[in-house]
This record gives structure tokens, sequence and C-alpha cells, in this order.
């Protein structure tokens, strides 16, 4: 079964046919929202909004072992999460699609493993690949399937948030080799591998950091890309099938 982490602009597809909710209860809490089970086309899909129904969980806020644990529990066994971000590169702008092949991890203070306490053993997880190579291909594939734009190249660079960056972090996060700016990759992406299970980013860019203009607030201007962005996430998507 494939599962949809949705984010900001995301909590429904119009194709997805739900035939079920679950609330599922975890050793970690509850997850973000119930989990809708239904189906894109032929595929089998759990869906779960990762900031809550209405959103509700700010970035810091969120039960990533719980929604993590919960998906694995279910049955999923390959996660696509879906997240807006803001670019840190002129090259990559407001409105498209990228599929990140790299992270950098800049938050703290988060539940970050599944190892941990004296009732565990002591697990060093291989991240050098944080994303799933499989699962990526098959995502830019389709992408090119359906002629929808898409980079299949940048590195995510997951600030603590809620908070937007300064211009001088925005600075320094490109400098490190960020391409994208977001706030929910992780420890999404670590606690996923520590369950063995396949993990890959679709990120929707809405807007530019401040190192490359001064963050523009205006519903109208947000919400244009957003939409623009998660359209095409959708369409994406809702094309995916068992051998896509």
């Amino acid at each position: 079964m494939l599962a949809i982490l949705s984010g900001s602009g995301l909590n429904t597809l119009p194709e997805f046919v739900i035939q079920r909710r679950e609330v599922v209860r975890t050793p970690y809490g509850l997850p973000s929202a119930p989990i809708y089970f239904g189906h894109l086309g032929e595929w089998a899909v759990a869906l779960l909004a990762r900031h809550g129904a209405n959103h509700v969980w700010a970035p810091h806020e969120i039960n990533y072992r719980a929604n993590i644990w919960a998906l694995h529990h279910m049955g999923a066994q390959q996660i696509i999460s879906v997240s807006a971000v803001a670019s840190l590169v002129h090259e990559l702008q407001p409105g498209s699609l990228v599929v990140p092949h790299d992270l950098i991890d800049y938050t703290h203070n988060r539940a970050h493993t599944f190892f941990e306490g004296q009732s565990q053993e002591v697990v060093h997880t291989d991240f050098s690949e944080p994303y799933d190579s499989a699962l990526r291909q098959r995502i830019i594939q389709l992408a090119r399937d359906t002629h929808t734009a898409i980079h299949a190249q940048a590195v995510y660079a997951c600030t603590q948030g809620p908070r937007l960056a300064t211009m001088a972090e925005a600075k320094r996060f490109a400098q490190d080799g960020g391409d994208l700016l977001g706030m929910t990759g992780m420890p999404e992406a670590i606690l996923a591998k520590e369950l063995g299970m396949a993990y890959a980013h679709v990120c929707g860019i809405i807007g530019y950091a401040a190192n490359i203009q001064p963050i523009d607030d205006r519903p109208d201007f947000r919400r244009q890309h957003t939409h623009q962005a998660m359209a095409y996430i959708s369409r994406l998507l809702s094309a995916l099938t068992p051998d896509s």
C-alpha cells in the first residue's frame, strides 16, 4: 500500500475514492489526523494530513513518530510526502515541482528516532541517501509520462519553524548547499527509513526565500503559486498505478 503524507495546500485529492477513515492509536500517541483509506485508480492508498484535518499542527508540533508508525502499522510500504517549500535558488521558480535527492536537517528538539531508551537496541541507520531512489525515479518518470514539468535534483533544507528564515539564515542555507527551504521533511525521512519504508518527497514551490527577494506575504501571491503547484502534484499523483 502507498501512503501519501499531505501538507499545506493538499489535504484532498479529487480522484481519491475514500472507502473508510480510521483513528490509529500508536505507542507514541495519536497521529495528526485520522487516516483515510481508499484508491487512486488501481492503487490502494492511505492519506494522512500531517498538519491535521483543519491545519492545526505547526511544523514543530507534529507528532512525526506517531504519523510514520501508524502508516507502517496499517500496511504502507511506501510514502510519498507532499509539501510546500520556498526556493533558495533562482533556477527553481515559484509554481514548479521538485523531487529532492538529498537534505540538510536544521531542526532541533524533535523526536527523530524509534531507537531510544534502554528497552531499544542502539541502531545507527545509514542515511547517506535519505530518499528512496527507486520511488524517486518512478515519480520522475510519471512526470515525464504525464508531461508534468519537474526538477529531479535539489537539496531540501529543513528548518524548525514555524517562523520563516531571516535573510542571513536563508543566505547561510544556500551557501550550505540548500536549494529548497521547508519545515516538515525531517524527521519524516529518517523515521520511514528506520522502519524500512520507501520514502520520497514531492515539493511544490510557493515562493522565494528571503535571500532571493523580500518575502511577499500577500495572500493572493502565495495562493496563486500554491494552487498551481498543488494542482500539478494532484495531477501527478492521480496518474499513479501499481506498475507506474
